[in-house]
């Protein structure tokens, strides 16, 4: 029997080292560490209830674990075979604890191929990755294949880079592979910048020789002895794992000199990025590693024919590495019959905002919307109304309920408005005011703009400013079209892809939340109630039983009013800090 406990980051936050030695001086105490292993695995997916223990064979999934907790889940459940009822899923609806992971909403209809070893594998055993057919694609290439057959695999999977532009992987390899040179790399791009989005991280937590295997799988095909990992420095339990595995697997001859003997050398070494979310752009990525500035350079010339050093590289990101070693063992028609026409394979989502099953998914290309929120998601928290998702971090765009039956491919989301981008997917409900979601993403974007090509550096900070002026009660009709106006300049004259696809938001919500924008403008009013300058607190007399609860925690004493009597609320003084809404208890108070 095993116990296995997530060590992603969030459950590794909340103690889940402690829930494993707990488990484990439990264990040796009823003289049952020979029967039952404990091991600490990667990320679940179920983020939000973290920690997750899960008990294998019978798949009990035990949620929001603590330390304490581990003397329960030995003696009941290992012991006396009884579930520990109070530590398991309940449904969202139906409030009854589930018992089994596979009927959670979460994993219904998840098909996990880059996820595949995530929550199932210690990461830092490199004899575990290796039980699950791990490093057989790498032998299998170098010794079986040559480096064409390698590119041709690929290129008829049809695997798409999910980094966020989706271009051919195959066609990418093939690329670089055709440029000669005394010297080819192949480059890991872990500096996932996305706001809400963790999918690499995980990765790299959960299952870091499949990217590695995969780097060398690359390096055999393209004709590259050298492998780079740029990866933030904020992730460093992704890196301390990424150097166990590069040490394990340097033990083993499965990096380094004449790997298993056929004679291909290729070995990895580390690069640390700061966090600028621009040099997720291949270019600047590679001069940041080069120690210059993360800026991007026009292209061509592509990397593939120069880039790290001036010579020949090839760039993925960790979720399109991930899933190379299946598709060289179970070939291209495999994968070629999993999504859409144009989009094969699978996604792997970070799901995140007004929804009920927060965490990690991957689904096939094609799924809808529809699935991903309502049914793997668990549809809206407090059975509040689905307002908009928004897709691709802060490059994509808000996408509504006409948009919920939209089966997710790259294609489908660009004709929508939106893009795929490296995969974050926050959901938003009717509390949400779109023209704020839209200057905070902009926000960011203006944060992280490196400042190299003007469109960028002074277009969005007027796009930004302009936005201020609506959700400040100061704008005009005007202001909506020089929005849009100066949206699509932005679009087409930007340098690289943070700048083109930086007015994503602002042109998807003007699209499809113009009455918004409207009452903004011509009514001064935010009709979701979040723009502190369009809203007024009002007290309603009949609800008002004078109580004075809300006038005794208002901090500038903006409510006047006797006890048992109806209160007043001075717009002029109050500061719409919401203190007085909260304790109110009689539903008195309204915004208006």
């Amino acid at each position: 029997m095993h116990i296995l406990v997530c060590g992603g980051t969030s459950c590794h936050s909340s103690e889940s080292d402690a829930i494993v030695c707990n488990l484990r001086d439990e264990l040796e105490a009823k003289g049952l560490t020979d029967k039952v292993q404990v091991i600490l695995t990667g990320c679940f997916g179920f983020c939000e209830k973290g920690p997750i223990v899960k008990i294998i064979p019978d798949n009990t999934y035990y949620v929001q674990v603590k330390p304490e907790d581990a003397q329960a889940i030995i003696e009941e459940h290992i012991i006396k075979g009884r579930k520990v009822t109070r530590l398991l899923f309940k449904d969202p609806e139906t409030k009854e604890p589930i018992a089994d992971s596979k009927q959670t909403g979460l994993f219904k209809k998840q098909l996990r191929i880059v996820l595949r070893n995530c929550g199932f594998i210690n990461p830092e055993n490199i004899d575990e990755y290796i039980a699950r057919d791990g490093y057989m694609a790498l032998g299998k290439a170098i010794s079986e294949m040559t480096p064409q057959d390698v590119i041709k695999i690929i290129k008829d999977s049809g695997q798409r880079g999910r980094g966020g532009a989706g271009f051919p992987t195959g066609l990418k390899w093939e690329i670089a592979s055709k440029n000669k040179s005394d010297e080819k790399y192949v480059v890991c791009n872990a500096d996932e910048g996305d706001p809400g989005a963790f999918m690499d991280r995980s990765v790299l937590e959960g299952d870091p020789h499949s990217v590695l295997e995969a780097m060398a799988i690359c390096g055999y095909s393209i004709g590259a002895s050298k492998g780079l990992i740029y990866i933030r420095a904020e992730y460093p339990l992704a890196i301390q794992r990424l150097k166990v595995a590069l040490q394990q697997a340097r033990e083993y001859g499965l990096l380094g000199n004449n790997i298993l003997g056929t004679g291909f050398s290729f070995d990895i070494s580390l690069r640390y990025g700061a966090g600028a979310f621009v040099c997720g752009e291949e270019t600047a990525l590679i001069h940041s590693m080069e120690g210059l500035r993360g800026e991007p350079t026009i292209k061509p010339p592509f990397p593939a024919e120069a880039g790290f050093r001036g010579k020949p590289t090839n760039v993925n990101n960790v979720e399109t590495f991930a899933a190379i070693p299946v598709i060289i063992l179970k070939g291209a028609e495999w994968y070629s019959s999993i999504g859409t026409a144009k989009s094969k394979g699978t996604k792997v989502f970070a799901l995140a905002g007004k929804i009920n099953n927060v965490g990690l998914i991957e689904v096939p290309m094609g799924t809808t919307l529809r699935e991903v929120i309502f049914e793997i998601g668990g549809g809206i928290r407090k059975g509040k109304k689905f307002k908009a998702v928004q897709t691709g971090g802060p490059s994509g765009g808000c996408l509504t309920e006409k948009h919920l039956d939209l089966p997710i491919d790259f294609d489908n989301l660009v004709s929508a408005g939106s893009m795929m981008g490296s995969g974050g997917m926050i959901v938003m409900d009717e509390d949400d005011c779109m023209v704020s979601v839209a200057k905070f993403y902009l926000e960011f974007t203006v944060e992280e703009s490196c400042g190299k090509c003007s469109p960028c550096r002074i277009g969005n900070k007027r796009l930004h400013e302009l936005l201020n002026h609506i959700t400040d009660g100061k704008g005009t009709m005007g202001d909506i079209d020089r929005l849009r106006n100066m949206s699509n300049v932005i679009k087409d004259t930007a340098l690289c892809g943070l700048g083109q696809t930086s007015p994503n938001p602002v042109l998807s919500t003007i699209d499809n939340f113009m009455d918004e924008y409207v009452a903004h403008v011509r009514d001064k009013k935010c009709p979701a109630g979040k723009c502190k300058n369009l809203m007024e607190y009002f007290i309603v007399a009949e609800n008002c039983v004078g109580c004075t609860a809300c006038a005794r925690v208002c901090p500038v004493n903006a409510i006047s009013g006797q006890r048992k009597e109806v209160h007043q609320i001075n717009p002029a003084v109050c500061i719409k800090c919401g203190a007085c809404m909260e304790k109110c208890k009689f539903d008195a108070i309204i915004i208006r």
